[in-house]
């Protein structure tokens, strides 16, 4: 269960980042972000597992801090990321997500499988589904 969450921890780190060349639109995800919340096939993790952890999003650059460190690129447009690692234990990898950015909360619902983008933010039945939810970092 610690490797699927921390793995889980880095895709949501990857997808929060845009590249350069990707739409900045939603530069708005740009900064420091705390999750209040995660869970994975439908079961809620304590908060204990993820209350360390750490994303930034910069532009296109992503970096999460877990047990480890994960960095990488993220491209993002109309609701869903696209999260290629570059360092770490997710590097050479690619995950699929959707997102929304609602008062000061980033939404982030990855598959963790790259297969196709999740169609909800409903991980019960969706073994490869994680959830993660943000809040701005002061």
């Amino acid at each position: 269960m610690k490797k699927t969450l921390h793995f889980a921890l880095i895709v949501f780190i990857a997808a929060c980042n845009t590249p350069k060349h990707a739409s900045t639109a939603n530069s708005n995800l740009n900064g420091s972000w705390s999750p209040v919340k995660e869970e994975i096939n439908g079961n809620v993790l304590p908060p204990a597992s993820f209350q360390t952890q750490k994303l930034i999003i910069s532009d296109s650059n992503y970096t999460l801090t877990a047990e480890s460190v994960d960095k990488g690129i993220l491209r993002y447009k109309e609701g869903k990321m696209d999260i290629y690692g570059k360092e770490g234990v997710n590097s050479g990898k690619h995950f699929t997500a959707i997102y929304r950015l609602e008062n000061e909360q980033l939404t982030i619902c990855y598959n963790l499988s790259g297969s196709a983008y999740p169609e909800s933010f409903e991980t019960r039945g969706n073994p490869k589904y994680f959830l993660a939810v943000f809040k701005r970092s002061p």
